[in-house]
């Protein structure tokens, strides 16, 4: 039997069989393609592929919609890098309550630590301290807060909403609550791992410590202390303190006023940068001397953007605290996400990562910027593009070099200016 007599697929046949299998194929090529240039995204979100049929928390998807329907822009895993207080245990005692966010809520948050504390006119956390430091932002009413430094001066003063203080790690101190509302204020600590439940107290102290020990460290009888309480007291409510004049007179007598003072009175500050976007108060080491912890203060108008930027010293914690809005951050890899915000949210941005906040309210957005480390820094886009060969950067970028060269020198730091 020949060869063609024993396979029924002539040379002929195979070709003819072959071509018309690389047509079809081409065809589904060419119908993929086309179907690849249909976008998959829709502003109303009404495709098919789109929809969501299952039971769902209507309320959080309206608050996140940046993460329900992402921007086309985002890509990769990117882990979540907002966590809101409003998911916080809260602790409410008889002068206040308080509730914190730390790495174990947020585990990209290695760096830092957050505590919402509200007390009520009167109200004290007690004589504590803890191995962290703690730098904090009044948002509403004012408060009486105390210290001692380890060389034996005294420091009491008031803070009103917007100011700011700082307590250096291991310096004892206490907060109170003034009227006619008390105080409603937030603590950021230095460690992702502080937790605001496990502070150094003087009542808790004290009561794991002998009576005859005490007495003998004082040089007084044991029933001196017969009323330190059995267990902490933590927050509470006393009686308002006594003016303040008289107080700094006490607490300074003999050694004196600490040399730099650990409040800062914020709403006494000019802005660092103002533009039609808003505006933004930068407070560090250079203009508050007792600070090991760098901020900024940003205030967005609505549509305005904090610009593209990172920050190249040190992690950054944020804090929303009024308005509404979304942030974007890019990794290296490839990876992008954006989150919406809103106030009571905490943020964290690993050290140089790149990334933009901007105002989607129809109020301002306010938020806090808190770094670990004493000096402030920053890097903007269009400052890094400004000060690099125009033709360099558009063999990059393709934008020609009049746009590169219409870049101002120095950062906006918000738009619009």
């Amino acid at each position: 039997m020949s060869d063609k007599e024993y396979n029924p697929l002539s040379r002929r046949k195979f070709l003819g069989t072959s071509s018309a299998a690389l047509v079809a194929i081409a065809g589904m090529q060419g119908t993929a393609s086309a179907q690849q240039a249909t976008s998959i995204h829709s502003k109303d979100h009404h495709l098919v592929n789109e929809s969501e049929p299952q039971p769902k928390n209507t309320a959080l998807d309206a608050q996140n919609p940046s993460s329900n329907f992402p921007p086309e822009t985002d890509s990769g895993g990117q882990p979540p890098f907002k966590y809101p207080f409003s998911f916080a245990h809260k602790r409410i005692e008889g002068g206040g309550w308080t509730r914190q966010v730390t790495v174990r809520d947020l585990p990209m948050s290695k760096k830092m630590a957050g505590v919402q504390m509200r007390l009520i006119k009167g109200g004290v956390r007690e004589l504590h301290w803890h191995v962290g430091a703690e730098w904090a932002f009044m948002i509403s009413g004012s408060a009486r807060i105390t210290a001692v430094d380890q060389h034996g001066r005294g420091f009491v003063d008031d803070v009103n909403e917007g100011d700011l203080w700082v307590f250096p790690g291991g310096i004892p101190h206490s907060i109170q609550g003034l009227g006619p509302d008390g105080a409603m204020f937030l603590l950021v600590f230095d460690d992702g791992n502080f937790n605001e439940f496990e502070t150094f107290l003087l009542t808790d102290w004290l009561h794991h410590t002998p009576p005859e020990v005490l007495a003998k460290n004082f040089d007084v009888p044991d029933a001196t202390f017969a009323n330190v309480p059995p267990k902490e007291l933590f927050i509470f409510e006393r009686e308002l303190p006594r003016p303040l004049a008289e107080e700094k007179r006490q607490v300074e007598a003999i050694t004196g006023g600490v040399p730099n003072s650990f409040a800062f009175f914020t709403s006494k500050m000019s802005p660092t940068k103002v533009t039609k976007g808003g505006e933004v108060k930068i407070v560090d080491a250079k203009n508050f001397p007792a600070s090991n912890i760098a901020a900024a203060i940003v205030t967005l108008k609505p549509g305005g953007l904090r610009e593209l930027h990172w920050h190249p010293n040190e992690d950054e914690w944020q804090y929303y605290v009024k308005g509404s809005g979304r942030m974007s951050v890019f990794a290296a890899g490839g990876r992008a996400r954006t989150m919406d915000v809103q106030a009571g949210d905490v943020g964290y941005i690993d050290r140089s990562l790149p990334h933009f906040v901007e105002n989607t309210g129809d109020e301002d957005l306010v938020f806090l910027e808190v770094f670990p480390t004493p000096h402030y820094e920053d890097i903007s886009l269009a400052e890094w593009l400004a000060h690099t060969p125009s033709r360099l950067v558009d063999q990059h970028i393709g934008t020609g070099e009049d746009f590169l060269n219409k870049i101002h020198k120095k950062e906006a730091v918000i738009t619009p200016e």
